[in-house]
């Protein structure tokens, strides 16, 4: 049998939020491998993972997370943390399932993608699944009574790393649109939410399940950066029941 890598959806942060799945990949799983940053300590992935499983399976991995200009030193991040989790699928030996918790959900802007790619290459044969999590913008949308999308609307999730411009664009458009990773430039969120008439009803928060959880109107951002991981929700213009059916 060829050993398994499983990307697990963690959700925001929440524990309560991790799927049935999730939670059994992670209690059969022979290693859990959890990101972290260079010199960083316990991150949020691992936080959640320890409330369904113990510590003596819990392996952390260093990967660049926050690099974004530094090519070459990402590159050398990936394949050394491909490696180590390599070598982690040879000792669970054959069947052996080797987990990797991710927050959110495994198949949206998360480290496990390049993670997979680089351990199919390392372990030939390797069995790659995912299960997935639930995400911020789900989270966030149940936490704060919002409608994601109905009826014909389409939803666009936006990086802000890739720009404000590109999310600009995003929101010339009629239907609900959701921004990642926006914190440390809040400011200009704001002033792109206010350009395009788009304030009103957008609601932004962080630390989803936490303690210090903030959930509030995006007309109150623009008092200085955010946490990283802030997301943002504007909801489609809206008028009469049903009216976008």
């Amino acid at each position: 049998m060829s050993p398994r890598l499983v990307g697990v959806g963690m959700g925001p942060g929440d524990p309560e939020l991790v799927t049935v799945k999730g939670v059994r990949v992670l209690r059969e799983a022979r290693y859990v491998v959890v990101p972290v940053m260079d010199g960083g300590g316990a991150g949020r992935a691992e936080a959640t993972v320890l409330h369904h499983t113990g510590p003596e399976k819990v392996v952390r991995v260093v990967f660049a997370l926050n690099e974004r200009e530094d090519r070459a030193r990402r590159k050398a991040a990936w394949d050394a943390a491909g490696e180590r989790v390599a070598a982690l699928l040879r000792a669970a030996g054959d069947g052996g399932t080797v987990a990797f918790a991710t927050l959110g959900d495994p198949g949206v802007y998360s480290t496990f993608t390049y993670l997979a790619l680089t351990v199919r290459q390392a372990v030939p044969g390797t069995v790659v699944e995912t299960v997935p999590g639930i995400t911020a913008m789900q989270d966030l949308a149940a936490r704060s009574g919002t409608v994601l999308a109905e009826g014909a609307e389409p939803l666009t999730l936006v990086p802000v790393t890739a720009g404000a411009a590109v999310l600009r664009q995003a929101l010339a458009g009629t239907g609900t649109v959701v921004a990642y990773k926006f914190g440390r430039v809040a400011d200009e969120v704001a002033a792109v939410l206010r350009e395009t008439g788009r304030t009103d009803g957008a609601v932004w928060g962080s630390s989803l399940g936490l303690p210090g959880e903030s959930i509030r109107p995006a007309a109150e951002l623009g008092s200085g950066p955010q946490p990283y991981l802030s997301t943002l929700i504007c909801p489609a213009r809206r008028g009469t029941r049903g009216g976008k059916l």
